[in-house]
């Protein structure tokens, strides 16, 4: 997703949800999205229990997180060894 066609779905104020990331228009965390996703919840599901945002605001909350990984890590531990 292109820097401008991601604008368009991502916000960020610092008057807004203490400045955290949010699906335009709303005050959706993209992080929230994200959570959601990595739970196993379907856009379906996603879509019904936020009316308000589309899929292309979810696909974006993707490619946002995606671009924050480019610059951003969280540490994991290794697997022990066996």
């Amino acid at each position: 997703m292109q820097q401008e066609t991601l604008s368009e779905h991502i916000w960020i104020d610092p008057a807004r949800c203490g400045g955290k990331p949010c699906i335009r228009g709303h005050r959706i965390w993209v992080s929230l999205i994200l959570d959601l996703l990595a739970d196993g919840a379907s856009f379906e599901e996603i879509l019904a229990d936020y009316p308000g945002i589309t899929s292309q605001d979810i696909q974006a909350c993707i490619a946002y997180g995606s671009e924050m990984a480019r610059e951003r890590y969280v540490a994991v531990p290794l697997e022990p060894a066996a």
